[in-house]
């Protein structure tokens, strides 16, 4: 049996249950599951991340291919949104990022400022908003404010949230790094505690022998407890609570590592991913390849 929540576990308005019902079973591979296309790297990273596959550049190519492999959703800025959704309205739910920042400055207090608003993800018909929070940062107060206002406009147009949660900044590194344990572990519960109804979060890291911890910066008992990759994704996923978890592909990995983490998330109780890089940056048949792989694991968790 499944640990995974179903869509009537979350608790939420009748708005957010609709948006997110035709990205869990009405688009993408279905069975309460979700498979994301982020596209926000070009803000994120500038074009350097388009270099590999040339092609991704446009964001045409990138629309075409959300809707053609079948996602659930795709996750882009309120610019790209607005220039070119129109031809694939209706064709692949759409997530709306309202925050965002580039990599040129330092990032030791990062800070993700609003550049769009609920109206606007309302207006472009978006199924979700997405919306980055570096918890940890020197600029969290702030930060939790912001998404304080955003998260009451989005009750009031029943839209759900996607949390990017990412703990970022000195103090941070000062506990055992970004993607430690105890962080991502930490950042699960902060999705939940704050009301995100979707949480992104990167895996932990783990050594040569895939054990994840100790983080010995860190507070009791992550200090000294070790994990294997399935205990600390279901750490996580309890953590979340009523809020889902996808799990970020982050760089570009191996195809086998790809599959092998798919299969591990989705038994630990994962509602899905959001795989940008592991799909952009392959030929367009490699991506349609990969994409086929996953969500034929993914099918057979269904809910």
């Amino acid at each position: 049996m499944s640990k995974r929540l179903s869509l009537s576990d979350l608790n939420i308005g009748i708005g957010k249950q609709t948006r997110l019902h035709r990205m869990l079973y009405g688009a993408g591979p279905g069975g309460g599951t979700m498979m994301v296309l982020p596209v926000d790297h070009g803000l994120e990273h500038g074009p350097r991340d388009f270099f590999e596959n040339p092609d991704s550049l446009d964001p045409d190519y990138q629309f075409q291919l959300a809707v053609d492999a079948g996602f659930s959703a795709i996750a882009v800025q309120v610019g790209l949104a607005s220039k070119f959704m129109g031809p694939y309205a209706g064709q692949v739910p759409l997530i709306v990022k309202l925050n965002g920042k580039t990599e040129i400055p330092p990032s030791n207090s990062p800070r993700s400022p609003l550049n769009a608003s609920i109206e606007d993800a309302v207006r472009l018909g978006a199924d979700a908003i997405g919306y980055t929070l570096y918890i940890g940062s020197s600029q969290q107060e702030s930060d939790f404010e912001a998404f304080a206002t955003v998260r009451r406009e989005a009750e009031q147009a029943g839209i759900p949230i996607v949390m990017w949660a990412y703990p970022r900044g000195e103090y941070v590194d000062a506990k055992g790094g970004r993607d430690s344990i105890y962080a991502i572990d930490y950042a699960a519960r902060v999705a939940q505690e704050l009301g995100a109804d979707v949480v992104k979060v990167n895996y932990p890291n783990a050594d040569a022998d895939g054990v994840i911890g100790p983080v010995p910066e860190a507070p009791a008992p992550y200090d000294t407890k070790t994990w294997t990759l399935d205990e600390a994704l279901t750490q996580i996923v309890a953590s979340a609570g009523r809020t889902l978890v996808i799990m970020s592909g982050g760089s570009r990995a191996p195809d086998q590592l790809l599959l092998d983490r798919v299969e591990t998330s989705l038994a630990s109780g994962c509602a899905g991913f959001i795989f940008g890089r592991n799909v952009i940056q392959r030929p367009r048949a490699e991506a349609l390849d990969i994409v086929s792989r996953i969500q034929e694991r993914m099918r057979k968790h269904s809910i």
